[in-house]
């Protein structure tokens, strides 16, 4: 993938993702680890980046999917969690109408058939599901509280593939563990493949059964965490699992 005036952003950048699978997505600040998220929605045409290659889903080619089709595969078949909850969520909209615009977006079935499921999600999300809730502004939550309405938005249809762009960043450590939580039993319930990028490789595995490290926009080494985190073979992977702290496994188990 390359940007004009600047070649070979990415690389070789080869991850598969099965069914009900979490695998991470591992790398330094401009690894290329968000522009990867993006060049798989088809988000980057309009940078005038250039993107060759392969992005299956389903059987289906994304890269050579025009983008009304592309519109109807964004929040239906693939959804994305961003980084950053406060710049993500409309400061002008309710929760509920941020829900309900979602769910209009890309069905004709009236929202208020959906309200049991909604409310259902929500409350397996560790958010209330009470009106005054939903008639909040996203100033009037907490940021823990506006990622996990980010991650209710994200499976209001059920898609097959969760792409978590560095969902914890902007949460503090112990509300960082109740989102690395929720993701495994949102994988576990849902049998939904998660792609979760990430730079904290202890957060990868505590959550992931595979792990793929991106350096210099190529990914240099890839398998099973546990694997990767007792005998990495790539001189980056084995700087990043030196420098790591201790972690637990408490999520994937």
């Amino acid at each position: 993938m390359d940007y004009p005036g600047k070649e070979g952003v990415l690389q070789g950048a080869a991850i598969e993702v099965f069914a009900g699978e979490t695998v991470g997505l591992v790398g330094q600040s401009g690894s290329g680890k968000s522009t990867l998220a993006l060049a798989i929605l088809k988000l980057l045409d309009h940078t005038g980046a250039r993107v060759r290659g392969r992005v299956s889903l389903l059987g289906r080619d994304l890269l050579a999917c025009a983008e009304r089709e592309m519109r109807s595969i964004r929040g239906r078949l693939v959804s994305l969690i961003p980084q950053s909850p406060a710049s993500a969520l409309n400061p002008a909209l309710r929760i509920g109408t941020h829900l309900k615009e979602a769910w209009r977006a890309h069905s004709a079935e009236p929202w208020s058939s959906q309200e049991e499921r909604v409310a259902a999600l929500l409350e397996s999300s560790g958010l209330p599901a009470g009106r005054s809730f939903l008639r909040r502004f996203p100033s009037e939550i907490s940021v823990g509280q506006a990622q996990r309405v980010l991650m209710t938005m994200a499976l209001l249809h059920g898609p097959a593939l969760l792409i978590a762009d560095e969902p914890t960043s902007a949460l503090d450590l112990v509300t960082q563990r109740e989102a690395l939580d929720l993701l495994a039993r949102i994988g576990k319930r849902h049998r939904m493949s998660i792609l979760f990028i990430s730079h904290d490789l202890p957060a990868v595995a505590t959550l992931c059964q595979r792990v793929a490290i991106l350096h210099a926009g190529r990914v240099v080494e890839s398998g099973p965490v546990d694997e990767i985190m007792e005998s990495p073979r790539h001189p980056y992977a084995r700087q990043l699992v030196a420098a790591a702290p201790r972690w637990e496994r408490r999520v994937r188990g």
